[in-house]
């Protein structure tokens, strides 16, 4: 159905019709359901610091109920998920571009302490690092990030990443 003809066919329906359409949307679909209660409170502050607790859960999990400490999953795709959705509801650019740094943050501070073998984890930490510098300069505040974002390189030659010369390139393509 293109978008020509859910316009025409909504004009068709009664007032209480769409009413009830809309309320069986937000009940059978979880997405329309998370845009309708954030647009009408949205916490942004809220979904900021719980996004923050899960993934920082991926990388120092809280004790499991038994008392025996849980292995770190160190799933990009977490905060991924996050980000995703903000921009989906529509969330402040700073604070989805806090998020991103923050991932790739937390993921380097468990790296200075665990040694870390997987090469995909730093392939997919420079990937969320290309992709965090690309919102913030389409969104026009990387000046406000650009300290992080310094930090986050120089980690990068501080823990000897394999990959650090590649952070180094996606810096050089803007003038900070």
């Amino acid at each position: 159905m293109s978008k020509r003809d859910l316009k025409k066919y909504l004009n068709e329906l009664t007032k209480s019709q769409l009413e009830e359409q809309i309320i069986e949307l937000y009940e059978k679909f979880v997405p329309v359901k998370n845009y309708y209660d954030f647009v009408f409170n949205p916490k942004e502050d809220t979904l900021l610091r719980e996004s923050k607790i899960k993934i920082s859960n991926e990388y120092f999990p809280a004790r499991a109920a038994s008392g025996k400490a849980r292995k770190p999953k160190m799933r990009r795709s977490v905060a991924q998920k996050y980000i995703k959705q903000f921009i989906l509801l529509g969330v402040d650019p700073f604070i989805i571009a806090d998020v991103m740094l923050y991932s790739i943050e937390i993921a380097q501070t468990f790296s200075s302490e665990k040694i870390i073998k997987s090469e995909l984890f730093y392939k997919s930490m420079l990937n969320s690092f290309s992709q965090a510098v690309s919102f913030m300069i389409a969104n026009g505040i990387l000046s406000e990030f650009k300290t992080r974002i310094i930090a986050i390189n120089k980690e990068t030659f501080n823990q000897k990443w394999f990959n650090f010369q590649e952070f180094d390139a996606i810096l050089e393509r803007f003038e900070y």
